[in-house]
């Protein structure tokens, strides 16, 4: 059986719950089998850059250490069309 969303590929959404609880968002990719949306942030600032990405150690490579981007995911109930969800405000 087919699952269906509300929300599909290149959405712009707005996050209810969690650290970024009232951020927008353009869904990337959709996760059926957890049912989860994988988003990238919008008008991201950089200390959100900082709380969203990972750090990585010390190696030769990277002498300074580096900070590699994450993807964000959340599960798709906890998510809303743009549009739909300024209607609803």
């Amino acid at each position: 059986m087919q699952k269906k969303y509300h929300v599909k590929k290149g959405d712009k959404v707005l996050v209810h719950t969690g650290a970024w609880s009232g951020e927008e968002a353009k869904v990337t990719t959709i996760l059926k089998k957890k049912d989860r949306v994988v988003l990238e942030l919008l008008n991201m600032t950089p200390a959100k850059q900082e709380k969203l990405g990972k750090r990585v150690r010390k190696t030769q490579e990277n002498p300074k250490g580096v900070l590699v981007e994450r993807s964000l995911s959340v599960h798709v109930s906890n998510v809303s069309k743009l549009e739909e969800a300024q209607q609803g405000s």
